[in-house]
């Protein structure tokens, strides 16, 4: 892809974002975030189901960055890697993150839980663009997409300290970045086999959010698993089917990207 193109690309993407964040109105965060269906302690462990799960983040986060380090096959150019281990770095992260959050939920805890998981969206889509669009264009952005991620976040909670909370720059960094990676998809051919495992993790990740949102429903239904432990587990699941598209994939072309 050409420096023009690749320049298109980038401003589209930034018109975007500014156009989604003048036209639309501030947006509080959602009542979900202030209770959980599941609250029991065990082994000493509050809200122990919604902590403890968060290792699996920890486990697919090293595993990842363990695939993305160590398989060449995976990668035409070295500096492709670089995204992926941001994303699989934020992963481990979210765990450490999520699990501080859910041992006492609050709103000073939680930037804590978002701030890696806008780190690991913005990574996502870096190497997504790297793959379709071209190699130089999606690490060029990576650094100014991480930064893009933790001012989201940053901006939520200054707005709520200030009384007026908006959550929308961080619904953007994340719903924003899967309807970029679905449209880069739907345009651009992957450069790699296994290019329509990205649809399967998006599609587990929508499955994760639907859980999150059926929190109370899914725990009187079980009486063992909320709604929010499966979204942890269901939001695990879709990485592993990235690190697993890392494992199979091949190049299609060796041309530099």
């Amino acid at each position: 892809m050409n420096i023009s193109a690749e320049r298109w690309t980038a401003l589209a993407m930034l018109v975007a974002g500014i156009a989604a964040l003048v036209l639309l109105p501030p947006l509080p965060s959602p009542r979900m975030f202030e209770s959980f269906a599941d609250t029991r302690t065990l082994l000493g462990i509050p809200n122990c189901m919604d902590v403890a799960s968060n290792a699996a983040f920890l486990l697919v986060g090293v595993w990842g960055l363990h695939t993305a380090w160590t398989r060449s096959a995976a990668f035409i150019e070295t500096r492709e890697r670089l995204p992926w281990l941001a994303l699989f770095l934020a992963v481990a992260l979210v765990s450490a993150g999520s699990a501080y959050y859910h041992l006492a939920p609050d709103g000073a805890r939680l930037l804590w839980d978002r701030l890696p998981m806008g780190l690991g969206f913005m990574a996502l889509l870096s190497a997504v663009l790297a793959d379709r669009i071209g190699a130089s264009l999606g690490v060029r952005l990576l650094l100014p997409l991480l930064l893009a991620g933790a001012a989201s976040v940053a901006w939520w909670r200054w707005s709520a300290l200030r009384g007026a909370e908006d959550i929308l720059p961080y619904a953007i960094v994340q719903y924003g970045s899967l309807a970029a990676m679905v449209t880069l998809m739907w345009w651009f051919p992957s450069r790699y086999t296994r290019g329509a495992d990205l649809l399967g993790a998006i599609a587990l990740y929508a499955a994760a959010k639907i859980a999150e949102m059926l929190d109370a429903q899914i725990y009187a239904l079980t009486g063992v698993l909320s709604g929010h432990t499966l979204k942890h587990l269901l939001a695990a699941l879709a990485l592993v089917w990235l690190v697993r598209m890392l494992l199979l994939r091949e190049p299609r072309i060796q041309a530099s990207g």
